[in-house]
């Protein structure tokens, strides 16, 4: 049986720094939800696991924390909810310094890390009233009313009677989830929610995010899927080796690094000939379709469509695609996302 991991106060934060967060919390409490100053874990001695961390969450954001696997997502996340102290460096969490105030904030946060602890033998309803009758806050007389709407907001209601050791690896995130929402949140930390989910659970989870997004809930969601946090996210954070790569709209983010020039027809090879004589670069050839670096700006894109039909390719579409989170990425750290990383 695999029983929940509480998760526990913990004594005063010691800091090398000598700074214990308090400026910061007074400062930021009004404009975000999450503050990191040069925020840093490092184990071992020798393993750097987050370097450097200065995040900003704004208030009634959903913030997308991205970056490929081992790139220090949860290790910022198990900081912030005072699981896991920082070697050095600051965070704040709904204007109050972590993991000093741990008891006074956790109340008004749900988490879903790692994954959720469940009792396998008991069924999902009956974790769910567990999970709720360890809030002191909790009335127990609306405690089964609660309970019920937790499950039916995450799909889980014909589902509710059946032992957890019996649920997929979607149906355990989505009981995780629900946990997480047995009360209303300021913050909402979700890491990986989506781990396990097939297409149609993972659109749910997204329009559940949107959903409490719109009731003022501040959503703080960890993910290695990047058109995942493109479709749900108003911001969004890049890590990559324990570094923050860059933040803010999502929309500025891809703003920021140029798309790809994309030419639809039967004829790639002849296209992929032309395109190149025409200086464009790094060319990537399909079975119907031919894609490049955008030109430079001395290239007139009427006059690149014309030398393509001029040359007998038949084109089907041509244009400009708009750059993704992907491709800023790219552009930033010159590497791919590797998912697997």
């Amino acid at each position: 049986m695999e029983a929940p991991v509480p998760v526990p106060p913990l004594p005063h934060s010691t800091r090398t720094d000598g700074y214990d967060g308090s400026e910061m919390a007074a400062s930021t409490a009004e404009e975000s939800v999450i503050e990191t100053r040069a925020l840093t874990k490092r184990y071992g001695g020798d393993q750097l696991a987050v370097d450097g961390l200065d995040l900003t969450v704004p208030a009634a954001s959903v913030f997308g924390f991205l970056g490929p696997n081992g790139s220090g997502k949860t290790t910022t996340i198990r900081m912030l909810m005072g699981l896991i102290e920082p070697t050095s460096g600051a965070a704040s969490v709904l204007g109050r310094p972590m993991p000093r105030a741990t008891r006074t904030v956790l109340p008004h946060v749900g988490a879903l890390i790692e994954g959720p602890a469940l009792y396998g033998l008991l069924s999902g309803r009956d974790n769910l009233i567990r999970y709720d009758s360890a809030d002191p806050a909790a009335d127990p007389r609306t405690r089964r009313t609660r309970v019920a709407t937790a499950l039916d907001r995450v799909g889980l209601t014909a589902a509710a009677g059946k032992k957890a050791k019996a649920y997929s690896l979607g149906m355990k995130q989505r009981l995780g989830l629900a946990a997480a929402l047995l009360q209303p949140r300021r913050l909402l930390v979700l890491d990986e929610p989506t781990n396990g989910l097939d297409p149609q659970g993972m659109r749910e989870i997204r329009s559940l995010v949107r959903e409490l997004a719109s009731d003022g809930t501040t959503v703080f969601l960890s993910s290695h899927l990047l058109d995942e946090i493109e479709q749900v996210c108003t911001h969004a954070a890049v890590m990559a080796r324990g570094r923050l790569i860059t933040q803010g709209p999502v929309a500025e983010l891809a703003a920021g690094a140029r798309g790809r020039l994309v030419v639809t027809t039967p004829d790639p090879g002849d296209a992929a000939r032309v395109l190149k004589e025409r200086g464009i670069a790094d060319l990537t050839v399909t079975d119907d379709q031919v894609t490049g670096e955008p030109p430079g700006p001395g290239t007139d894109l009427a006059e690149l469509n014309a030398a393509l039909v001029t040359a007998g390719v038949r084109v089907r579409g041509f244009g400009l695609e708009r750059a993704s989170l992907e491709d800023a990425f790219v552009a930033l750290t010159g590497e791919g996302f590797d998912v697997a990383g």
